[in-house]
């Protein structure tokens, strides 16, 4: 049976890089933004109108409260709509992609609300990486040269929206553990131990429920 991994991460965790190494060692494939490409190249919608689509929901103040129901894997609307480029719309080409690929191959897909567009499938496994804010600050002011006051100000505006982003489109907490199978501070230990550590999850989670040593 086909395992998808999806990653739900705070700004600055290292999620990404985490993810990336895990699927080097799993030997499967990473999807992060190049669902925006599959998802423009099935729909033909110009790529850049799903960045877009992100970007006013940034500027949306209470974007939690915006849509009235939740995804529930709603289809896609056909090119003659008149809301075929709608924000909802481009979600649901997203969603649609995530929902191919599971069916198709073991994967890792990162952010996009995955872990819930897969809610319902069989053999998901839901990680949530997270880290104490002071080594998130360290991380990003590394990565892109800024002052502590300007790292802080980054990972607060990106948690916030990816937060908002979530609330929205499932009605849940996006850093509510019990949205997740696995949640880990990746600051406990290096990437390399980090990925062994979520490897041998991944291993034990697969197994028979009845195999698993208690």
């Amino acid at each position: 049976m086909k395992t998808v991994i999806t990653i739900a991460r705070s700004y600055g965790s290292g999620g990404r890089t985490l993810g990336k190494l895990l699927a080097q060692r799993l030997g499967m494939n990473y999807y992060d933004r190049e669902i925006l490409r599959i998802a423009s190249d099935e729909s033909g919608i110009n790529e850049a109108l799903f960045g877009q689509a992100d970007e006013r929901l940034k500027k949306s103040p209470l974007p939690g409260i915006l849509r009235k129901h939740p995804y529930k894997g709603d289809g896609v609307l056909p090119p003659e709509s008149a809301d075929f480029v709608s924000d909802d719309n481009l979600f649901h080409y997203q969603a649609k992609v995530i929902r191919e690929l599971a069916a198709q191959e073991s994967c890792i897909i990162i952010g996009r609300c995955a872990d819930y567009v897969l809610r319902e499938h069989p053999s998901v496994i839901r990680l949530y990486f997270y880290a104490p804010l002071n080594d998130c600050v360290v991380r990003v002011m590394n990565q892109n040269g800024l002052s502590e006051k300007e790292a802080v100000k980054k990972i607060e505006k990106i948690d916030k929206y990816r937060a908002a982003y979530y609330r929205y489109y499932t009605g849940r907490d996006w850093n509510d553990a019990r949205n997740y199978n696995f949640c880990l501070d990746t600051t406990s230990m290096s990437y390399e131990k980090l990925a062994e550590v979520v490897e041998n999850f991944v291993q034990i989670y697969q197994k028979p429920k009845e195999c698993q040593e208690i």
